[in-house]
């Protein structure tokens, strides 16, 4: 009891909607906990309204323009090809993130999970305060999930305004643009640097390290500069920017690169240069739990922060900030919370990039399974020796397994071109499972598909190669 208030008592309490939270509010119900689930803005939080979900779309929907444009080389020719943006936004909005929000909701209350709108804030490690614009409610709970994601950083010089956008600016634009600056060529900036190209913006891209898409290795990135290199996309490595003035209806970007100040201008600059926690105005501290420099909350294999009953997972956590690991640890709290003992193990954790082409990994790249002492060998084979790439007009990349010399185990593999994505899956299967590549040489695979490359690189690992 509150004075001066009745606080409602709350099981297991959920705050944030996003990929972690809607998935362990869910996980919790289906292991017979009560649940609830505190989300301030909209159901499904950023990946599914202004992030992965949003930006998808958008790169399809440039695949689709630049199929149009360029079907020569099948003997097909489309006449006056135009983009209506407007309507593309309004089919990115409408039919496909309304209608994944709405599923959310749908399955939280099938689920009986209850929905509390509104802005959470801790009074202690048992209880908390819901406030909205005129009204607020108290609640104590038995346990908690911290699911509260991320947000752009904003950086000295560019406050994000006007023509100084940040990724959910870039999503939201009514009008494709002349030129863009992207500041940062990590994931998100590459995506959204490709789906504008593909568009036809002029776009640059300002890297402060030595290579975009740092997380990859150089061989996969580098099939994805080749193809920027194609559609007049400005790469710039080591560049250290400044400042963006905007003056009318264009934005002035300063940066310096090799001790030499530079301009460019654009109608836009992007700022994707990395995410912060929401960890700093929920109250945190005040019920205990321990925050680290980052905003980061460290927590056990099991989700659990210092406070034995509150758990913490996704973006909130050390970690590739991943919708999927958000999702794979919000189900480890909820099951933790019920007294399973399920914990955490991230070596099959894939990662996926939506550039052009795909890139995805899954476990070690030989380099990580050396460092850790692990005795190992690469396994490459190409696209371009596959039916189903070919046929596509798709045969740039390749697949990569790493696998152990003595006993053959995949412990980790590299898909870089079409279907990556897709492909990494089996992969993550095999990583998780120790399958070794005789497992995987020895699964019959349909034909012609991309899949095949798979065991064709089983194949080749096992030094019996039939189509290279």
């Amino acid at each position: 009891m509150v004075v001066g208030d009745f606080a409602i008592e709350l099981d297991t309490v959920v705050i944030g909607s996003g990929p972690g939270g809607y998935v362990a509010a869910i996980r919790a119900s289906q292991l017979g906990q009560k649940v609830a689930i505190i989300e301030r803005d909209t159901i499904g939080g950023t990946c599914l309204n202004v992030g992965c979900i949003p930006s998808k779309a958008l790169i399809n929907a440039g695949h689709v323009y630049q199929n149009a444009l360029n079907g020569k080389h099948f003997g097909i020719t489309a006449k006056d090809v135009e983009i209506d943006f407007g309507r593309t936004q309004d089919w990115k909005q409408h039919e496909v993130v309304d209608t994944l929000t709405g599923g959310i909701e749908m399955l939280l209350k099938k689920h009986k999970v209850e929905i509390i709108k509104g802005e959470a804030f801790l009074v202690d490690p048992h209880t908390l305060r819901v406030a909205t614009e005129d009204s607020a409610q108290t609640y104590s709970y038995n346990n908690m999930i911290v699911a509260t994601g991320s947000r752009p950083i904003e950086i000295p010089g560019f406050k994000f305004k006007g023509r100084v956008l940040d990724s959910t600016g870039a999503l939201a634009l009514e009008e494709i643009p002349k030129e863009m600056v992207v500041i940062g060529g990590g994931y998100i900036g590459s995506e959204l640097a490709g789906v504008y190209a593909n568009f036809g913006t002029k776009v640059t891209i300002l890297e402060g390290s030595d290579q975009i898409i740092p997380t990859f290795e150089k061989d996969m990135v580098k099939l994805v500069e080749n193809n920027f290199t194609e559609k007049g996309v400005n790469v710039v490595t080591n560049a250290m920017a400044k400042e963006a003035k905007e003056e009318d209806d264009r934005v002035t970007v300063t940066y310096e690169v090799n001790g030499k100040e530079e301009q460019v201008e654009a109608d836009y600059v992007l700022v994707t240069v990395g995410r912060r926690p929401n960890t700093d105005e929920l109250g945190l501290e005040i019920a205990g739990v321990e925050i680290d420099e980052r905003g980061l909350i460290p927590v056990d294999k099991q989700g659990r922060t210092n406070v034995d009953n509150i758990f913490a997972i996704g973006d909130a956590v050390k970690g590739a900030a991943l919708a999927h690991k958000a999702s794979y640890e919000g189900k480890v709290a909820a099951a933790a919370i019920s007294g399973k003992p399920d914990e955490v193990d991230y070596i099959a954790m894939p990662a996926v990039c939506f550039t052009d082409p795909e890139l995805a990994s899954v476990g070690y790249t030989a380099k990580e399974a050396k460092e850790a002492g692990l005795d190992v060998k690469a396994s490459k084979f190409p696209l371009a020796a596959n039916g189903r790439a070919l046929s596509l007009n798709a045969t740039q990349g390749f697949i990569r397994l790493v696998s152990t010399k003595e006993e053959g185990i995949i412990v980790g593999a590299q898909v870089a071109g079409v279907g990556a994505s897709d492909i990494i899956a089996e992969l993550g299967l095999a990583v998780e499972g120790g399958l070794n590549v005789e497992d995987i040489a020895l699964t019959i695979h349909a034909h012609p598909t991309l899949g095949e490359t798979v065991m064709d690189a089983a194949e080749l690992a096992e030094g019996l190669p039939i189509h290279i």
